[in-house]
């Protein structure tokens, strides 16, 4: 077979009219075969792990670098979190508080710094570069099927992978920068932009609706699910069919086919993934970790040790009792009970004012360990559960729930029964909803459940739901922080700007308009 050239643009478009992203090198690659496709997977699909340097309080340096740290903010828009301040840092120091403070006060520019100084937020242009590799390289092997079928077994791995992983990012990109999904208005509302040709397309690119881009992923999971059938990988780090079906359980959960997640959750449950027990836990150790019972799939690094500090890092180097980044939020401390075994194994207190740290995988000490499990892009089996459980409340089969909601809660207390599950459906859902927010704390779940929670048909949130974001005041005479007020995100309803991402500016730009953003309201700090 001659030679395929493909042109890997890595982003939309590079013509002089649809600059949807920066532009990138034109690198030419040149595949004759599968191995060729599989090693430009590894090399152009997957978010990569990186070193991170956690011995100050700048930890933010890689922030905006396209090798740099993915995604923090995602960690600190939600209730699971709030601002942990000590003694004083610099302001021109890249602290966690100070540069992710915007995000975590919505602000109308959330990437804009203490010091008023802007910084770019380079996900929207990391993860639309993928899908720009990915759609090159699905076609190719759709290509290579056609005229090379005897390699069909490994272009067909290829392709599920690719579709999954396309799947995948499209979701996170619109549940960042889209509004959140809504069964009754889907069609109208406003999501993220869609690209799944190959070809060069000299457009300016806008919004596709919420139900088109929820089709799409649909549609990449349903093929990657008939390529990748009864095929999983050796390594957490790549695709299989259990990847996919758990995949399939959240999207299908999101836009309320609770009948689909019972079905496409089923083969999960025979395919050798287990709950790890925490009455067997031991203190100190890792709870999440690439090689657990629990792991599916991960990429990429847990950056929680650079959002969520230790109030001393080393006295020899000035950090004693001193920090100024995030911890853990009473609001979501004060939901777990004292024979939650989660609170050990899920936390960590701060050595000098005992504040609770998220310490799922123990990274502040070995924060550089191969063996971390990503805290954004992963997927555990746990989640599977929760997800069963959730939509059989949905449907009303309240006992087939409680007794699927059990199975996680027998391994995460010392002595959970069945009968401490509520009765009554509207409390049933609700403490599932609760389960799921202990139990995928600090795994980019919370901000996304919270929208969707919003526009639930059955069981919204409340109009009066609030989130709560204290602000302190830094005194220096004393050397101490005071509380002088709280910044405040409201309902769904009343303030649906704030519950999503702006698209960054560049990416407007480049696109003269045709990409718009709602108008975030300007906070103020209140009592």
């Amino acid at each position: 077979m001659k030679h395929i050239g493909i042109l890997l643009l890595l982003a939309f478009s590079l013509g002089s009219c649809s600059k949807f992203l920066e532009e990138y090198s034109r690198d030419q690659k040149y595949v004759q075969t599968p191995e060729d496709l599989n090693k430009l997977m590894v090399g152009e699909a997957f978010i990569i792990n990186i070193g991170l340097s956690i011995y100050s309080q700048a930890t933010m340096g890689t922030l905006t670098s396209e090798a740099g740290i993915v995604a923090p903010w995602l960690h600190v828009m939600d209730d699971d979190n709030e601002v942990f301040v000590s003694d004083f840092v610099a302001t021109d120091q890249l602290t966690p508080l100070y540069m992710l403070s915007g995000f975590h006060y919505w602000k109308q520019n959330p990437t804009m710094d203490i010091r008023e100084l802007t910084w770019e937020d380079i996900l929207w242009r990391k993860l639309y570069k993928h899908i720009g590799a990915l759609n090159a390289i699905i076609f190719q092997a759709d290509e290579m099927a056609l005229n090379n079928p005897g390699n069909i077994e490994n272009l067909n791995r290829i392709r599920g992978e690719a579709l999954f992983m396309r799947a995948y990012y499209y979701f996170y990109l619109q549940n960042i920068y889209g509004s959140p999904y809504r069964k009754s208005t889907a069609a109208n509302d406003e999501g993220i932009p869609l690209k799944v040709s190959e070809k060069v397309e000299d457009i300016y690119f806008k919004r596709d609706n919420n139900e088109a881009v929820y089709q799409q992923i649909t549609s990449d999971l349903e093929k990657a699910a008939q390529y990748l059938e009864n095929y999983n990988p050796t390594t957490k780090l790549r695709i299989g069919i259990a990847a996919v079906r758990l995949f399939q359980t959240r999207v299908y959960l999101y836009t309320e086919q609770y009948d689909k997640v019972l079905e496409v959750s089923q083969p999960l449950q025979t395919m050798g993934y287990e709950l790890v027990d925490l009455n067997q836990y031991t203190t100190g150790t890792s709870f999440t970790y690439r090689g657990s019972p629990e792991t599916i799939f991960t990429m990429g690094t847990n950056v929680i040790p650079t959002v969520f500090m230790n109030d001393s890092l080393s006295a020899w180097s000035g950090n004693d009792n001193r920090v100024s980044a995030f911890k853990a939020s009473d609001n979501l401390m004060n939901t777990f009970d004292e024979d939650d075994l989660r609170r050990k194994a899920f936390f960590e207190r701060a050595a000098k004012s005992k504040a609770w740290i998220p310490a799922k995988y123990r990274t502040w000490r070995t924060f550089n360990d191969v063996n971390q499990q990503s805290c954004i892009f992963s997927l555990r089996y746990t989640e599977a559960i929760l997800n069963r459980a959730e939509a059989m409340a949905m449907m009303g089969a309240d006992n087939e729930a409680r007794t699927e909601l059990q199975k996680l809660r027998a391994k995460r207390f010392q002595n959970a029964t069945i009968d401490q599950i509520p009765q009554s459906n509207t409390e049933l859902v609700n403490f599932i909803r609760e389960e799921r927010r202990r139990e995928l704390c600090f795994e980019g779940h919370r901000w996304f459940d919270l929208r969707r929670y919003s526009t639930n048909t059955k069981y919204p949130l409340p109009a009066d739901f609030t989130i709560t974001h204290p602000v302190y005041t830094y005194d220096a005479p004393s050397n101490t922080h005071t509380r002088t007020g709280n910044y405040v995100l409201r309902s769904l309803s009343q303030d649906a700007a704030g519950w999503q991402v702006p698209i960054p500016n560049y990416a407007i730009e480049f696109n003269r308009g045709a990409l718009t953003n709602p108008i975030r309201p300007v906070r103020s700090i209140q009592p």
